[in-house]
């Protein structure tokens, strides 16, 4: 946490103490310049008294200008009622000032007898209202008020942030629950032709199965996972695709990892469970699926290839999957993905390319 974050962090716990701490600064400050209201220097009594009214007379615009004008103009319909309302009560507020110096600090500092002005003389002394007071009294509200934005406009930026990563979080939580229930859908099948056919490794694919609901539900809640579980839970899919398939499907898994690596879960999964049901699942004669995974120096490749059927309409489903890979991987790694598809003849790629050296969530 920066200084400048830890200030904003104290004066947004402690209010009243923040307020106290600018106030005693702006008044050891002040203490040391020369004397504003009276003619009458010399004494640190004197300095002290005039000192401590003019902060309490500059309080009074300062929490004006920042409470009360600046959210008014902020969200004002009518520009001209707030300046309007600024110019009045700035008068007012100055013509207080006044009042208290002649009527209350000079009789404390001055030694008698001396003049006065009248109240009407100070209502109507526009000139030394708006010369001497309002350039003063109003010089530490501007101050004030501009650290007071500054503030807000970094706890609304922060707060923005934060509703972002939470809204990212929330869609990646939606994306996941939607390709479960899919994949689940689509491997309870598998087991259920395996049992119609009484099949002898039934038992084998519900273990298997078992294995992968045990990642896939309790290891993936995070947005990252290590590269190695991944690994694992491909292995035991395409073993339990390939009990399906018997010697009829032909898959083909090489990997080269120099390092391990954390990942995000399911979205290799998600490539392969495509290339299985939209590339196995319909071809009828001896389907193939190639799948290379390599990590490099955090550069990390995954190649999924599988020949297909082709056929003139493409399954909405298809899309549907490969659409909810893109978004999940928006999420993750902005700009630092590439996933390309192509299709050459009876064979579709989908090449996978993620830089795992700048994780953007």
């Amino acid at each position: 946490m920066s200084l400048f974050e830890k200030i904003v962090h104290y004066s947004t716990v402690y209010r009243i103490p923040s307020h106290i701490l600018f106030w005693v600064m702006v008044f050891l400050l002040s203490v040391s310049k020369p004397e504003q209201y009276t003619s009458v220097s010399g004494e640190l009594r004197t300095e002290l008294i005039t000192e401590g009214f003019a902060l309490f007379l500059s309080m009074i615009p300062t929490y004006f200008v920042a409470y009360l004008v600046i959210p008014k103009l902020l969200n004002a319909k009518n520009y001209y009622f707030v300046i309007f309302y600024f110019l009045i009560s700035s008068y007012l507020i100055c013509v207080f000032s006044r009042t208290v110096v002649i009527y209350v600090v000079e009789p404390l500092v001055r030694i008698p007898p001396f003049d006065q002005e009248s109240f009407l003389e100070i209502l109507t002394d526009i000139p030394k209202l708006a010369g001497s007071y309002f350039l003063h009294d109003f010089s530490t509200a501007w101050v004030f008020t501009f650290l007071k934005l500054l503030k807000d406009q970094y706890l609304v930026q922060k707060r923005a942030l934060q509703l972002e990563k939470e809204k990212a979080e929330a869609e990646l939580k939606i994306l996941k629950i939607q390709l479960n229930p899919h994949f689940l859908f689509n491997t309870l099948n598998n087991i259920y032709s395996l049992s119609l056919m009484n099949s002898a490794v039934t038992s084998k694919s519900i273990a298997g199965l078992s294995e992968i609901l045990d990642h896939v539900l309790y290891r993936c809640d995070g947005t990252y996972v290590p590269l190695s579980a991944e690994v694992t839970l491909l292995q035991n899919y395409i073993g339990l695709e390939k009990l399906r398939y018997d010697d009829r499907l032909q898959v083909n898994f090489q990997q080269s990892i120099d390092e391990n690596a954390e990942i995000a879960p399911l979205i290799l999964l998600s490539l392969v469970e495509n290339a299985f049901k939209y590339g196995a699942g319909e071809d009828i004669g001896n389907p193939v699926i190639n799948i290379h995974l390599k990590l490099q120096n955090n550069h990390f490749e995954f190649m999924v290839s599988n020949s297909f059927m082709p056929r003139e309409n493409k399954n909405k489903n298809e899309q549907i999957g490969l659409n909810n890979i893109r978004k999940q991987l928006d999420l993750i790694y902005p700009k630092n993905y590439e996933l390309n598809l192509s299709q050459h003849e009876e064979t579709f790629v989908a090449l996978l390319t993620i830089d795992l050296q700048h994780p953007q969530v």
